[in-house]
């Protein structure tokens, strides 16, 4: 059976905990899309991590960790990264990667840093880690799959024709020093030595363990409100975040993944620029940062701080919807503890017209959150494993989303541990 875990809004839902409880019970964890642009935080027995690249599944010794052929492969972090969790004591995971995964260069990090810096204040709010370049190059055909870094004869043919296409940008739009073909093939032949050990057909793997019987979860990244065809698009990443992607980026038949864990936050945030109609300013935010998610909250990946904002009820309806959502784990529920009331957004309000449905970014930019305020709890809730152990308001508050977003919250997530999760 195969399981996805997925976010339902603008990222930094808190998948990577959710991935990391649910991997105890999987065979194989696998990462679908997305690069390096991205981190999961993830609190267990070893310390705390935030992953880049690797998939959430990579503390558990007898779960084989795949990258899929649709992610953003950056093999210096990725190899990076793995070396880091050996180092802190973590066992040398399981790793696989696709051998039709395609390889984020060094000039696609550059490109996403000349492009932010020309465009100053008109930026996108990129994290620079090279993923709309790469992608670009993907769809344009011009990118480098992990199974052509074996075929010299190739490799040097496209290396020549990469420099010549590059450099026309480099050089007459951003006015920067132009790629040598050299410095191409060695940067090629560095990733190859890198990779080596681990490429595989992870296609045919993931085939055959299904034929087994074996549990298999797919990791996505960022939220629903990111993918460029649902979300808000342009200020988007550039591969969709979608369950229904995972079936591509991780060579899967579609009717094979049978449920669909969306993670909402019990309240929201973001990372980037873009449209987000409840958020909130000044003190207000501050507090709630600073007590958010496990050590405040600030970007995985950049440190920088999060953009927060009271739950949307509009926002996350649409987010499961488009995941097609059967579970939603609700994580974060106990920072909120501190507040004597806790305001919803419940709808928008466009041009003086009220509604629940979430609309294309035009009209977005000009929403308004209508506002509906419910009771606080006021304790910590932290070590609650039953749900019928939580205060009331604090159950009335769940079933008020659960109601508005119109999908089951089976998981609630009440602190940053593995075993810091309530079953409903």
């Amino acid at each position: 059976m195969v399981q996805a875990v997925v976010g339902a809004n603008w990222g930094d839902e808190g998948k990577g905990k959710i991935t990391d409880m649910l991997a105890e019970k999987a065979d194989i964890v696998i990462r679908f899309q997305g690069g390096a642009n991205a981190g999961h935080t993830i609190v267990n027995d070893y310390g705390k991590f935030a992953l880049h690249t690797l998939p959430s599944g990579v503390f558990y010794s007898h779960i084989t960790n795949s990258i899929g052929n649709g992610v953003a492969l950056n093999i210096p972090t990725l190899v990076g990264e793995l070396k880091s969790i050996v180092d802190r004591g973590v066992p040398a995971p399981r790793l696989m990667v696709s051998d039709r995964a395609q390889v984020v260069m060094s000039y696609h990090v550059l490109l996403d840093q000349y492009e932010e810096e020309r465009l100053g204040g008109k930026s996108f709010g990129s994290t620079k880690s090279g993923i709309a370049p790469f992608y670009s190059d993907k769809y344009a055909k011009i990118g480098f799959q992990v199974s052509e870094l074996f075929d010299e004869e190739a490799l040097e043919e496209k290396a020549e024709r990469i420099c010549e296409i590059k450099n026309v940008l480099i050089e007459h739009l951003y006015h920067k020093p132009a790629l040598k073909k050299e410095d191409l093939l060695l940067e090629l032949h560095q990733y190859r030595d890198l990779i080596a050990p681990y490429v595989c057909d992870v296609s045919a793997f993931l085939d055959q363990a299904l034929k087994e019987g074996k549990q298999i979860l797919l990791e996505g990244q960022l939220g629903s409100l990111k993918d460029p065809d649902h979300g808000i698009y342009p200020m988007v990443t550039s591969s969709s975040t979608l369950a229904a992607y995972g079936a591509i980026g991780a060579g899967i038949p579609p009717y094979e993944i049978r449920k669909i864990i969306t993670v909402c936050k019990a309240y929201s945030s973001a990372v980037g620029a873009g449209a987000f109609v409840s958020e909130i300013f000044d003190g207000e935010a501050e507090e709630l940062r600073r007590r958010g998610g496990d050590g405040g909250e600030y970007g995985a990946t950049t440190g920088r701080p999060r953009r927060v904002g009271w739950f949307d009820c509009v926002a996350s309806r649409y987010g499961c919807r488009v995941q097609g959502t059967t579970d939603v784990a609700f994580t974060v529920l106990d920072v909120l503890g501190y507040l004597d009331e806790i305001p919803v957004c419940v709808a928008y309000e466009i041009d003086g017209e009220q509604t629940t449905e979430f609309p294309t970014t035009s009209k977005l930019n000009r929403a308004k959150p209508v506002i509906e305020k419910l009771p606080g709890w006021k304790t910590d809730i932290r070590g609650i494993r039953k749900y019928e152990e939580l205060p009331e308001n604090c159950r009335n508050y769940i079933e008020f989303v659960e109601k508005k977003i119109g999908f089951p919250i089976t998981m609630i997530s009440n602190g940053p541990g593995r075993k810091d999760i309530i079953y409903r």
